[in-house]
């Protein structure tokens, strides 16, 4: 993998920001476990997704990855449109976006 991707996670994750997310964006490179200085179990995965550069990033576990999306250009930052379905009533509102973005 090379170039910026926007990564969806199984789960949520902290970001340095302090806030939960379920998405990072930014360029990727993959490293083992080696360069990172831990030793895993054969339950575990032994490569992670390095986002961002090396002054500002985040390291997501291979396991962990549910998408990932080559996109060069960062996505649109901001409240974004969801809706849900209560009673059989559609309830479109606004939401906070749920992707993390690296500084590059």
């Amino acid at each position: 993998m090379e170039g910026k991707y926007l990564i969806t996670t199984d789960n949520w994750f902290f970001a340095p920001d302090g806030k939960q997310y379920r998405g990072v964006w930014g360029s990727v490179s993959i490293v083992g476990d080696a360069i990172l200085g831990i030793k895993t179990n054969a339950r575990s995965t032994n490569w992670f997704a390095k986002v961002g550069t090396e002054e500002n990033h985040v390291i997501i576990a291979g396991c962990q990855i549910h998408y990932a999306i080559k996109c060069d250009e960062k996505p649109i930052e901001g409240r974004v449109e969801d809706f849900s379905i209560e009673n059989g009533v559609v309830k479109e509102y606004l939401r906070p976006q749920q992707a993390y973005y690296i500084a590059e």
